[in-house]
């Protein structure tokens, strides 16, 4: 057999093929499983071992310059399809734009607003701090001993490098080291240090993750430093501050004793809900859920502070800035604020005119 002849003839039709289908189709003539060349591979097997050792190289050979002929042909063609596909798509500059702005306000970025607005008007200011923080601000000067689970490494993201001073670093796992650097900067720059009231809302890192836990998340803490407070403060505020962000009046508060290291007395607390649709809708009291601890600063952590506990007392409280967007939005599993999913954010996000104001709503949606 003239294999060169096959070859060229093959390598021919190859080369004059103008489309994907053509080149398909003179493919499987040709390698297909009833191809001609696959026709000759199988006659190997009837030969002597003289005539396979003269035949094979040849038949193989045959095969490989066609299947790389094949590709090559294959490769321009798309090429060519891109390049004309590519000249034929244009976009035209001069369109007006969509009538409807594209992207949204991320429900946390909403919720951090509404709280600013809240507890702006209760005379609170915003204060921030590091999220990579030292073990003496995060722990230690909130009166967490050495030995507290909350230290451990499961629950802590730690850097293997210490700081200046020889303590060790970690992302923040709460808010509650600005309370911390804001009692030392008001001390520095007023001498009485005090009265104080700040809000301090920021990300937290901690090492959990499921469908109400994430390793990052966001939080915000309150802090109330001043002569004569006490628990009668804390629930006022707490009564105010829910009934404006949910903006009901029914909203009712259960305070249970609890335990923080850097609260006594502690207090969890409890807002009463009302079932509606078979989901849970705060206001009312036909049952109860927890949303945040609070309590009366620890007298060590005022002196932590750089302030005299016999002259002043405070409050403080923390609660979960996603868990709060949850409750008042309706969503049900906290992993999708992260996952960044643009169907997720256009039904949840808000617009961003929607700026919350107490006269016209803070919970205004898109």
């Amino acid at each position: 057999m003239d294999y060169a002849a096959t070859a060229k003839e093959a390598l021919s039709r190859i080369a004059e093929a103008t489309d994907l289908d053509t080149l398909e189709a003179l493919r499987v003539e040709f390698l297909g499983k009833q191809g001609s060349i696959s026709g000759l591979l199988k006659t190997l097997g009837r030969m002597s071992p003289e005539e396979r050792k003269l035949e094979g190289p040849r038949i193989h050979g045959l095969r490989e310059s066609v299947t790389e002929a094949l590709t090559e042909r294959k490769d321009a063609l798309e090429a060519a399809a891109l390049e004309a596909r590519l000249a034929s798509e244009t976009i035209d500059l001069t369109l007006p734009a969509p009538e409807q702005p594209v992207g949204s306000v991320h429900p946390v970025s909403q919720v951090m607003d509404e709280l600013a607005e809240i507890f702006a008007d209760m005379g609170f200011a915003v204060a921030t701090g590091p999220e990579i923080e030292d073990d003496w601000h995060n722990f230690t000067a909130l009166n967490m001993p050495e030995t507290h689970p909350a230290r451990a490494m499961h629950d802590t993201f730690y850097f293997p490098d210490h700081n200046e001073a020889g303590r060790e670093m970690l992302l923040r796992t709460h808010t509650s080291p600005v309370q911390i650097r804001t009692m030392l900067a008001s001390v520095k720059e007023n001498p009485g240090g005090a009265p104080l009231r700040i809000i301090a809302p920021g990300r937290v890192y901690r090492s959990d993750s499921d469908a109400t836990h994430t390793p990052m998340f966001h939080q915000i803490e309150a802090l109330v430093i001043d002569r004569d407070i006490h628990l009668g403060h804390l629930k006022w505020t707490l009564e105010t501050f829910l009934k404006a962000f949910f903006e009901r009046e029914d909203i009712v508060l259960r305070l249970r004793p609890s335990y923080f290291p850097f609260t006594e007395p502690s207090v969890e607390v409890d807002v009463g809900y009302t079932l509606v649709d078979g989901k849970r809708v705060v206001g009312g009291s036909q049952g109860w859920m927890e949303v945040l601890g609070s309590g009366m600063v620890n007298r060590r952590v005022i002196e932590f502070g750089g302030l005299d506990p016999d002259e002043w007392q405070g409050f403080a409280f923390g609660v979960g800035v996603d868990r709060l967007a949850m409750l008042k939005y309706g969503m049900d599993d906290l992993r999708a604020f992260f996952d960044g999913d643009v169907r997720w954010l256009s039904h949840y996000g808000f617009s961003a005119l929607d700026v919350p104001t107490l006269s016209g709503g803070v919970g205004t949606p898109a």
